[in-house]
């Protein structure tokens, strides 16, 4: 007899894991479900897969009745987590009856305010809506006896814990308190000693973090030519591949999708701003391979397995080390060779060397892949990105061909300001070695700069600028 069975369950709820077909409870679960029947306190640490939604859905899904009340409610960092945790919640309550809404921002307001008034038995929500529905009247939480944070350290990451806070203190009938986090910084420890008594703490030792074996690489690129180095990343893609491409904001979603297809180049892109069936209709025709390459964000991208996806484009680094491993995670799947890129700004060195000490990770510096055989021309063509090469102080090193015993520094000062007619202030340090100088140009002339001293010749000779990394 399996477990789930020695637990005499509700048969609604016992018919549904039945239909999923589990026949054993994950560690989380086995660990916190048993104890939060009895109406005990939980703190669970658990990795998002770990099957934490049942831990604690499982419990809160046979105590609540179908009344038409709301008597639990569930907190969530994103509305994709709560759109998910609602759909994991109908799956497994099985034919039981309860109406379970998830409200979240970013949708019509009144629309939602009448769902919940024609009856509602558990809420999954993000803490801005929950507020605006609990100050509007719609949304109770004086009723609520059940209370569940899932994905804990998230909130705090996103700033929600004033949120918490206050809609806990509307809820003065709670009796039992359920949180759940894959990590527990001490804030998130502070709040579990402000609204819980005597917590049952459940770790889960399956907290290791699976690094897939896939080809990694990073190019050291400006914001301005990551489109320039993502077309050649796809125009190397084969035939049969997929790509998934991750960017940190929905707005670069769209403008990634945007001008790539400017670009003859069609993506697809997946934010939470989109409605839920355009979402699923874009994973389906994903997933399909009907759709080469997915634009999307990390919320959006969750849950998404497709085991054709042989390149992972991370257009943004994520703030999160985990977040990067549950990326490049993507591919290499069932065995298959896989590839992830990370396009990385000066800005976003010391992340990536972050990720790269957190999970002992070897993500080497490569140039732009070469065009492949059979193509000439680039997809997007590469531009000047003076902002890239130049220091905190907006200067940018050039390099010239200019001895030392050439030419004094004064000297190669007073003609290139000649030349160029440009102030003074615009020319930094100049550094002199034995076989050439280094001089510093703002990068507001640059560009003009450049062009002046690649068209004039200095004591009788080219001086073949060359701009030097920051």
């Amino acid at each position: 007899m399996s477990i789930f069975k020695k637990w005499n369950l509700e048969s609604n709820i016992n018919d549904a894991i039945e239909s999923r077909g589990w026949t054993e409870p994950t560690e989380i679960q086995l660990d916190s479900i048993p104890l939060a029947r009895k109406g005990r306190d939980i703190v669970g640490q658990a990795k998002t897969g770990s099957g934490k939604t049942a831990a604690f859905g499982i419990p809160i899904l046979e105590k609540c009745e179908c009344k038409g009340i709301p008597q639990s409610i569930i907190l969530c960092p994103t509305r994709e987590l709560a759109v998910q945790v609602a759909e994991e919640l109908e799956i497994l309550q099985g034919k039981k009856g309860l109406q379970i809404i998830p409200i979240y921002g970013g949708t019509d307001i009144e629309k939602q305010s009448k769902i919940l008034k024609n009856g509602c038995d558990i809420v999954v929500g993000t803490p801005g809506r929950v507020i605006d529905m609990a100050k509007r009247g719609h949304l109770k939480l004086e009723q609520i006896s059940i209370f569940c944070l899932d994905e804990a350290d998230r909130m705090l990451d996103m700033g929600f814990f004033p949120d918490i806070l206050w809609i806990i203190e509307k809820m003065p009938n709670r009796n039992q308190n359920l949180l759940f986090s894959a990590t527990f910084p001490d804030e998130v420890l502070n709040i579990t000693d402000e609204i819980m008594v005597d917590a049952e703490h459940v770790m889960s030792d399956d907290l290791e973090v699976e690094i897939p074996e896939i080809n990694l690489y990073a190019v050291k690129i400006g914001r301005g030519n990551k489109l320039w180095v993502l077309g050649r990343i796809i125009a190397n893609m084969s035939e049969d591949g997929q790509m998934l491409i991750f960017s940190n904001t929905k707005r670069m979603v769209d403008v990634i999708v945007e001008r790539l297809g400017k670009f003859s180049m069609r993506a697809i892109g997946i934010h939470g701003d989109m409605p839920q069936k355009k979402r699923e209709n874009i994973l389906s025709k994903f997933k399909s391979g009907n759709e080469k390459i997915l634009v999307a964000t990390d919320v959006a991208a969750r849950g998404l397995d497709v085991d054709g996806i042989t390149v992972v484009v991370n257009y943004d680094l994520p703030d999160d080390t985990e977040a990067f491993v549950h990326r490049i995670g993507r591919t290499g799947r069932m065995g298959k060779k896989g590839d992830a890129w990370s396009l990385v700004s000066k800005e976003d060195k010391g992340n990536l060397q972050k990720i790269s000490s957190t999970w002992g990770l070897e993500i080497p510096f490569v140039e732009t892949p070469e065009l492949p055989n059979g193509i000439t021309k680039d997809p997007v063509r590469k531009r000047d990105d003076w902002d890239e090469v130049a220091d905190s102080f907006g200067m940018v090193k050039i390099n010239l061909q200019v001895r030392g015993d050439e030419s004094t520094k004064r000297e190669l000062s007073d003609w290139i300001a000649s030349q160029a007619k440009i102030p003074e202030i615009i020319i930094g340090e100049i550094s002199q070695r034995e076989h050439d100088t280094e001089v510093e140009v703002h990068v507001s002339k640059v560009a003009y700069v450049i062009d002046v001293i690649k068209a004039r010749e200095y004591n009788g000779r080219k001086l073949k600028p060359e701009i030097m990394e920051a």
